[in-house]
């Protein structure tokens, strides 16, 4: 449908916890969503809040991403939340496109089973680091509230992915 701008930290609406997404608003945000996720190269996942949008929303697609050892494809959930996940996890370095400056490293559970409006989907690795990341957003929970030093494991960005090609679109 569109590609929208994404909100950067420290916009307010970036900590704010997200609505119940309504079955009215489900297709038009989910098309913006993944197409806002893939203007920017290499992107992984974005959720609602980082559109603008205050729903409970969220798009992950790990499709050929070399740190998915089974992913289950682009999945676009409505009002997704953590129905179980594993109790041993890894850090692991993450980033965000609405911090786009920095990354750090974060401990996440290793598996996780997400319940969503659609039904349940199951989760490992890389893919389940992924969704935890976008539902803490639907919570007002960004990566840096879940570093465990700011000294230690917060890191400027090194690399970028190009830009969106087209006018308008993130930054």
């Amino acid at each position: 449908m569109a590609v929208r701008d994404v909100l950067l930290y420290p916009d307010r609406a970036l900590k704010q916890v997200a609505a119940p997404a309504q079955p009215d608003e489900i297709e038009r945000v989910g098309a913006d969503l993944v197409d806002t996720m893939r203007s920017f190269p290499g992107c992984v996942g974005i959720a609602a809040p980082q559109i603008g949008e205050p729903v409970r929303m969220i798009a992950v697609d790990l499709t050929g991403h070399p740190k998915a050892e089974d992913p289950n494809g682009l999945m676009v959930l409505a009002n997704p939340r953590v129905a179980e996940e594993s109790a041993e996890g890894g850090v692991a370095r993450e980033g965000c496109l609405s911090i786009p400056d920095l990354t750090a490293n974060v401990r996440r559970a290793e598996s996780v089973e997400i319940e969503h409006s659609g039904g349940r989907v199951a989760s490992r690795g890389f893919e389940a680091r992924c969704l935890l990341h976008e539902i803490d957003h639907l919570d007002g929970i960004l990566f840096l509230d879940r570093v465990a030093s700011l000294v230690d494991d917060l890191f400027r960005r090194k690399s970028y992915a190009p830009p969106p090609s087209e006018p308008g679109t993130g930054s």
